[in-house]
């Protein structure tokens, strides 16, 4: 799955890489250079979605990108009917604090 969204004038490309029960979703610049990546386990007898962890380049962090992972991750579970666990701790804090995930996360 490869889709590109538009912020502030540039253009980011997404691209989720499955294999079997796990994946990565990877986010690249308009310049194709990797900004960061968030890595997850899907259990499909549970409809649910596990985030590893985030991680985000150096020099792209405090820009928001870890933020625009998770949201690649709530949108690829919401496609597919799962519920969220935020194993990686900033993933958790990050959607612990949206009220639109309410429905979809699984506390700790």
């Amino acid at each position: 799955m490869i889709f590109d969204i538009n912020k502030k004038k540039r253009i980011m490309r997404y691209e989720n890489q499955r294999q079997g029960n796990g994946g990565v979703i990877l986010l690249f610049s308009d310049e194709n250079i990797e900004i960061g990546r968030c890595t997850y386990m899907v259990i499909p007898s549970e409809s649910k979605l596990i985030i590893s962890f985030v991680l985000v380049h150096k020099e792209f962090e405090g820009k928001g990108m870890g933020k625009l992972l998770v949201e690649a991750a709530i949108q690829f579970a919401r496609e597919n009917g799962w519920k969220i666990f935020p194993h990686c701790s900033y993933a958790h804090s990050v959607m612990k604090k949206m009220d639109h995930v309410k429905d979809i996360l699984i506390p700790h």
